[in-house]
């Protein structure tokens, strides 16, 4: 039993102690870099800017429940920003293809009107598992 405990708190040294937190913090993290420097620079589009009023927050709101409404649609699609200013939609993000980025622009297209929507959409291809 004294040898289990012994063992026990080493092992907990190790996997908490400098080396196991190391090991922890060194897990890959998301590459926004890019599409931060595009939503900063000047007259670019972010979600903050979009307007309080009834009409574009009403706007938003139909978009946003048909696109998670269409279980066809991926995550991705599913969490878009919509952007809405004074009646003109603005959607930003990754799609998983260009069926979907079509798809989306429509649901928009349909709640806004045709000529009310700009597409910034990105196609993100899904990873591929290796199989070792």
């Amino acid at each position: 039993m004294r040898n289990l405990l012994g063992t026990v708190a080493i092992l907990t040294v190790f996997s908490t102690g400098p080396i196991g937190l190391y090991a922890q913090s060194q897990s890959p993290s998301a590459d926004n870099t890019k599409v931060n420097k595009r939503d900063r620079a000047a007259g670019e589009v972010t979600a903050d800017q979009a307007k309080n009023n009834a009409s574009d927050r009403d706007t938003m709101q139909k978009i946003r429940k048909s696109l998670v409404d269409d279980k066809s649609l991926s995550t991705y699609a599913h969490n878009v920003k919509v952007i809405s200013q004074n009646g003109k939609v603005t959607l930003k993000g990754p799609v998983r293809s260009e069926e979907e980025k079509k798809s989306v622009e429509q649901k928009a297209a349909d709640v806004a009107g045709a000529g009310n929507v700009t597409n910034q959409l990105t196609v993100k291809a899904a990873r591929t598992k290796k199989t070792s």
